[in-house]
């Protein structure tokens, strides 16, 4: 079991018990209100990454050397979307066991000259990638 699918709740719960003990119902309204402009806040955050994303084609972006350079291990998915503005081309998805709820998953993300870069996601986090060069002797690539 994931530490933060239970970190977070009673965390919740901590707080708004704190803000009874402090200030009352009023204490727990304001707790409240805040945890709400929180929420909204990485609601907006969402709908604006996957807002660009959408005016791109789906697996490009724009060098995938300049990904490769920026990719770092544990990163979740929503921040690779964020950095390519690019939702990226889906290869594979593997539940990994019927005990576990991670899930594999295999996206890649291609520029202009063919270079691409091809990502493992295991439970929405940045496990491992590689970078695959254009071919360099191509015409083609060059142009």
């Amino acid at each position: 079991m994931n530490f933060q699918t239970i970190a977070a709740p009673l965390g919740v719960l901590l707080l708004l018990g704190w803000a009874y003990q402090s200030m009352s119902w009023m204490g727990v309204a304001m707790a409240m209100g805040g945890l709400v402009m929180w929420a909204l806040l990485h609601y907006t955050r969402l709908v604006h990454i996957f807002k660009k994303a959408a005016e791109r084609p789906i697996g490009f972006v724009a060098s995938a050397v300049m990904l490769h350079v920026k990719l770092k291990p544990n990163m979740p998915l929503l921040k690779v979307i964020a950095l390519t503005r690019s939702l990226g081309l889906a290869e594979k998805v593997e539940p990994n066991s019927a005990l576990t709820a991670k899930v594999t998953e295999i996206f890649s993300w291609a520029d202009e000259s063919g270079s691409s870069v091809r990502c493992v996601f295991e439970g929405g986090r940045l496990k491992e990638w590689e970078l695959t060069r254009a071919n360099p002797e191509d015409p083609q690539a060059l142009a």
